[in-house]
């Protein structure tokens, strides 16, 4: 005998498949409509995800040339309707009554036109996530447009939808008002969301921020945070330590806030998973000596907004920000040993080209392990958007809305600067520069920014390198990276007449590569260096000049 239940979908396109980009707003409305006492007899309810890295996608957007024409080119419109009507026709297959898409910026194209095509099959179509909450009244060729978290509203929206006898719906969106419910049901405990078939976790432990940093959709919402239970995080941790997950990444916006409660969880972490590495977004305001050993007996990495070394800058986006504490903070954490990257924004009201260059310089002197440089999205919903006539910004009016001038900031300004964030990407962050790159600048006596720019430019004057290095996600594995580095650093070296310090600085940089690929891949290396390694390993190679006056050179093979 068939199930005559309605099959609802909820669906969303991921932009990779990883732990960071794992479906897990979708799957915490699926959640809630698999227990809510309106819809759990009601419906049968089914997670589908998609993903632009799987080969359907590189084939359809002319990526992958398997079984296509190598020289067909394809417009963006044409990629995103390939796109959509892969994703209908695919979820056309399961016979939904409903389909709920979570929408974020880089897919609400995309999912539009996928929800057209379902809407013309007489399928239920609800729209929901970050883009719908900023502007619901843009969605109104789905049949619900949910602003909020979802959890709260989205089944009585599929009953209502689906059921004869629900209730009529008068208007096409909602505004949800926080729910302290919404936290009740967890989409890793009742298997709605593997986290093994995407190398790890997403992990919520709270909702909210006591923030309301302007460029964030946290701008407007509720100036409070609401914790999960501990009941639910020690489930999930031991559902966690049961799966092997390797990897989590933590969603608070600021999981520092409360002091107390983390270094509690940090313990926790420690008792239930011990083995899994945990990344954290931090306050730098809110570090001290207790916290950062805290962090120190669990595998884990910090990130932290700098966004700007400007203060001026940041209190027009109402962020608050001390330099002299964040200097002594970040301070803590280098002398306790642990890892933390930072962030920077370009195109920040206020901010000029000088401006973001000094704040990149500012950043590296703080030795982060790695250096995210964002461009400013003027992202409907929150403060920055409503005021972005005021402070005169110019944006692209569809996703990602990113800046594209200023008062202060010019769009040429802005390409240089994204030509910056892309070399800073592949020189330091994929390079893995940070044990040696601050010696590098000190022997060239330059600022980073203007070595980064410079790089940019040496780079993309070589041979396939722009299209290899530069162009989205660089392919390149490190030892190519290592090799480009290394031909940059010796043609700057010559240019500065600093020969004589050359083969100590490629022995730092291979003997460190080399440690970086052991740790990373498990595979030993041999590598053979013109000083003795046991002063490239040391202190001494923090100074060029010194070690080349005070150690003697000796041909040195070692195994890592």
């Amino acid at each position: 005998m068939s199930d005559a239940k309605p099959l609802v979908i909820f669906t969303t396109l991921l932009i990779e498949k990883s732990p960071q980009a794992l479906p897990l707003g979708a799957a915490c409305v699926a959640s809630s409509v698999k227990h809510s006492p309106l819809t759990k007899d009601f419906c049968n309810v089914q997670l589908v995800s998609f993903c632009k890295e799987d080969k359907v996608f590189e084939e359809l957007s002319g990526t992958c040339t398997a079984g296509l024409s190598s020289d067909k080119s394809f417009s963006e419109d044409e990629i995103s309707d390939s796109f959509a009507s892969y994703i209908a026709s695919e979820l056309l297959k399961k016979n939904p009554k409903a389909v709920g898409f979570s929408v974020f910026v880089w897919n609400r194209t995309v999912l539009e036109k996928a929800a057209a095509i379902l809407k013309e099959k007489g399928i239920k179509v609800i729209a929901g996530g970050p883009e719908v909450t900023a502007r619901p009244e843009t969605f109104s060729s789905f049949d619900f447009a949910v602003s909020g978290e979802g959890e709260a509203v989205v089944p009585q929206v599929i009953k209502n939808l689906l059921s004869e006898s629900g209730s009529e719906i008068e208007k096409k969106s909602v505004s949800d008002s926080a729910c302290d419910s919404v936290l009740e049901y967890s989409p890793y405990l009742d298997g709605t969301l593997d986290p093994s078939v995407y190398g790890g976790a997403l992990w919520e432990l709270a909702r909210g921020c006591p923030f309301k940093c302007s460029y964030c959709y946290e701008s407007k919402g509720l100036n409070k945070v609401r914790q999960f239970s501990l009941d639910r995080i020690e489930k999930e941790l031991d559902l966690f330590a049961e799966k092997k997950v390797n990897q989590v990444f933590v969603l608070d916006p600021t999981y520092n806030a409360n002091k107390e409660r983390a270094v509690k969880l940090i313990n926790l972490i420690a008792k239930k998973t011990p083995d899994t590495f945990y990344y954290f977004e931090a306050r730098a305001e809110f570090i001290d000596r207790e916290l950062a050993r805290a962090f120190t007996k669990i595998p884990c990495a910090l990130q932290i907004g700098l966004q700007s070394a400007d203060e001026n800058v940041l209190r027009l986006v109402n962020r608050p920000f001390n330099r002299k504490q964040f200097v002594k903070n970040i301070a803590v954490l280098n002398e306790e040993g642990v890892v933390f990257g930072l962030d920077v924004i370009y195109g920040l009201p206020g901010d000029t080209f000088k401006g973001f260059k000094n704040s990149v310089d500012f950043a590296v002197s703080q030795y982060p392990n790695n250096l995210e440089i964002f461009c400013l999205s003027v992202l409907p919903g929150t403060d920055l958007y409503d005021r972005a006539s005021e402070l005169k910004l110019t944006f692209e009016e569809v996703p990602p809305y990113h800046i594209i001038k200023s008062e202060t900031y010019s769009s040429e300004d802005l390409e240089k600067s994204e030509r910056i964030a892309k070399a800073c990407s592949v020189f330091y962050n994929e390079g893995r520069a940070v044990p040696w790159f601050n010696t590098i600048l000190h022997a060239c006596q330059m600022r980073a920014s203007d070595f980064f720019a410079e790089f940019y430019d040496f780079a993309t004057k070589l041979s396939g390198v722009k299209e290899k290095f530069f162009s989205g996600i660089c392919s390149a594995g490190h030892s190519e990276i290592e090799a480009l580095q290394c031909e940059f650093i010796s043609c700057k070296f010559h240019q500065k007449k600093l020969d004589r310090l050359l083969d100590a600085a490629l022995d730092i940089i291979h003997f460190n590569g080399a440690y970086s690929r052991k740790t990373d891949t498990g595979k030993s290396e041999t590598v053979t260096l013109k000083y003795p390694a046991e002063y490239i390993d040391s202190e001494y190679a923090m100074d060029l000049n010194f070690f080349v006056k005070n150690v003697k050179k000796r041909t040195d093979r070692v195994i890592i």
